[in-house]
Order: C-alpha cells, then sequence, then structure tokens
C-alpha cells in the first residue's frame, strides 16, 4: 500500500462519461485525488485521466469493471485504497436505464437494472464502509425522482431507484456516527442516450417550476456539496430538479 494520500480520495462510478465525467472535474479541481470507475468506455476515461492528470500529476486512478459481478466490488475498493493508501468518499453514479414494460420484462432487465442500481451500490458501500469510517467519510447515491414517482413505462428501473432511495436512509442509520450518507435526485440534467423517447422536452421542462434544463454542473455542484460542506446532514436526498418535483 502507498502512503496515505495527503489529499482526501473519492471513488466515482461510471465515472468516464456525461454526469459522472463532470462530477470527477468538480471534485478534482475542489482538491480530491479520484478512483475513477468505468465498464466499457476506455477511451473515454484514457482521455478524462490525461487531462485531470495534466492538472495534477498522480491524481488518479482508472478501474474497470462490472459492478453486477459482487465478487469484483471490493477489488475496486481495494485498488482504490492501495494507489492512495485511503478513502473519504464514495459516489454512486452509475446506472442502467432502459424500459421495461409490463408483461415484456424479462429476468435478465431485472437483474441489469438493479444491479447498477441498487446491488452494486450497497455491496460497495460494505466494501468501502471500513475505510470510510476511519476518515469519517461520505456516501453519495445518484438517485432519481423516478424513485418517488415511477416513470411510465419503466417500472424496473423506478424500482431500483426507489431501493437505492431506501438504502441512502438505511445505511445512514447504519454507518452513523462516523460515515454520513447521502444522495442526489436530479430531474431533466441530460437527456438519456436510450430507453425514452423524449418528443415531450418542452412540455417535460415546462412542468418544472424553473421552466428550465439543469446541467451536469448542477448535479456536480450538489455532489461536493454533500460530500465535503454538509457536515451535520445525513439521510437525506437532494432533489436538483428545478422544482419540478413539486408540479408533477
Amino acid at each position: 500500500m502507498n502512503a496515505p494520500a495527503t489529499l482526501p480520495v473519492v471513488l466515482i462510478t461510471g465515472a468516464a462519461r456525461r454526469v459522472g465525467a463532470t462530477i470527477a472535474r468538480h471534485l478534482h479541481a475542489a482538491g480530491y485525488d479520484l478512483a475513477l470507475h468505468y465498464r466499457h468506455s476506455q477511451a473515454e476515461m484514457t482521455a478524462l485521466c490525461a487531462e485531470l492528470e495534466s492538472r495534477r500529476a498522480g491524481s488518479t486512478l482508472a478501474i474497470a469493471g462490472e459492478l453486477a459481478d459482487i465478487a469484483a466490488l471490493p477489488r475496486i475498493v481495494e485498488a482504490t485504497v492501495g494507489r492512495f493508501g485511503r478513502l473519504d468518499g464514495l459516489v454512486n453514479n452509475a446506472s442502467a436505464f432502459f424500459p421495461t414494460p409490463v408483461g415484456a420484462t424479462t429476468r435478465a432487465q431485472w437483474d441489469a437494472l438493479f444491479a447498477s442500481n441498487a446491488q452494486a451500490p450497497y455491496f460497495l458501500a460494505q466494501a468501502a464502509a471500513p475505510q470510510l469510517r476511519q476518515t469519517q467519510g461520505s456516501i453519495v447515491s445518484i438517485v432519481d425522482i423516478y424513485a418517488e414517482r415511477p416513470l411510465l413505462g419503466h417500472p424496473v428501473y423506478s424500482m431500483a431507484k426507489a431501493a437505492l432511495a431506501m438504502m441512502t436512509k438505511a445505511l445512514a442509520k447504519e454507518l452513523a456516527p462516523e460515515v454520513r450518507v447521502n444522495g442526489v435526485a436530479p430531474g431533466a440534467i441530460l437527456w438519456p442516450e436510450t430507453g425514452k423517447d423524449y418528443a415531450d422536452q418542452t412540455e417535460l421542462v415546462a412542468r418544472s417550476a424553473l421552466k428550465r434544463m439543469g446541467t451536469p454542473e448542477d448535479v456536480a455542484t450538489a455532489v461536493l456539496f454533500l460530500l465535503r460542506d454538509a457536515r451535520f446532514t445525513t439521510g437525506e436526498i437532494l432533489k436538483v430538479d428545478g422544482g419540478r418535483a413539486l408540479l408533477i
């Protein structure tokens, strides 16, 4: 194991692209060293690490892994601690998203959605808990407003995110007082690349109080707040949805 890093260390899942990459850039700029998990997006991860390393050498570790493999999850934590000597935060960002119409849902779809959205966050948190207790660390999970209000045509996704929301509250009790556990529930931030036809984008945004889309930076700012600044906050899920939950 390397000597403990002088900077705090955060492990982020699904960090190569989109919101995950933005969270990585934001935390890196705030002074965190990063273990960055990815599944298939090797080119994007290589580029992201090169970008961050150009700003602070030795500050990143890329870890490829299949989150559905429960046995591999402790090794992700071990690799992080082996490289940096400590772990101060876990950001459960990786997520599968696709429709599962009732009557056509398969076991494979169920397993894939629960693996990334509920199972992996739990078992990663379990593996990380001993290190996080030592550093008085924090866990932040990216939930979804659909954990409270199910998305039509996506019952299994909505159920899996609801499980993640309950995990956030349960682990806040289980890991207290050393570890804080919170979540961020984004609204309209980035349109999914697959899995939902947002032909009603204008209408969807119009149903929010702020009447506009958010940005990945809005999510990253909330994650940093919960990781670093919200020292007396645990078991909470912060909505970053432009007030959409008020009006649905």
